[in-house]
């Protein structure tokens, strides 16, 4: 179980994807599709925790966000591997249970513009909203703390590219 963890426009969900793609049985959670609303970080957090990690049988609740409430579930099988990406995702109670945890660090300035570029009026209204949330769960959780590694998300998949070399060299001198 692989959690990807960092501020909003970081490049978590870029390098998720790419994780992902290079694994065929890889599992996605998006943390976007179960955070209750725009005020749902910690909750989400929560989500991972309880319904998806130390859970027998692991699963989660989709969030309507047009609709406001929650929706279908949808079950994870544990048998194959778990990438769970958002902020909210490398609580420290949430690092004890899974396998690695990433931190993807990139300046304000950028990942405001690249969220809302994305994002654009739908995000915009919600940025100070979900900053102040970002700020308190990083305050509390430190997340950078307890990843096992930092990645610049500036370009996350050249990041990847470098660790993925890290790991493939650790395994010829094994």
């Amino acid at each position: 179980m692989l959690l990807i963890d960092g501020r909003s426009g970081s490049g978590k969900t870029e390098l998720a994807r790419a994780i992902v793609a290079g694994s065929p049985t890889a599992q996605l959670v998006r943390l976007d599709d179960l955070y209750p609303g725009w005020g749902g970080l910690e909750e989400g957090s929560r989500v991972v925790r309880d319904d998806i990690l130390a859970s027998d049988t692991p699963s989660w609740r989709r969030w309507d966000w047009e609709l406001g409430r929650h929706a279908e579930w949808h079950d994870i099988d544990p048998s194959r591997p778990l990438v769970i990406e958002g902020c909210g995702a490398l609580s420290r109670d949430n690092r004890r249970l899974a396998t690695f945890g990433i931190w993807v660090a990139l300046d304000a300035a950028t990942r405001k513009r690249r969220a809302l570029e994305r994002d654009g009026s739908t995000y915009a209204p919600h940025w100070d909203e979900w900053a102040a949330q970002e700020d308190a769960f990083l305050t509390r959780e430190n997340p950078a703390a307890h990843a096992d590694a930092v990645i610049d998300g500036s370009d996350v998949t050249l990041e990847l590219a470098r660790w993925r070399a890290v790991v493939d060299a650790a395994r010829v001198t094994e």
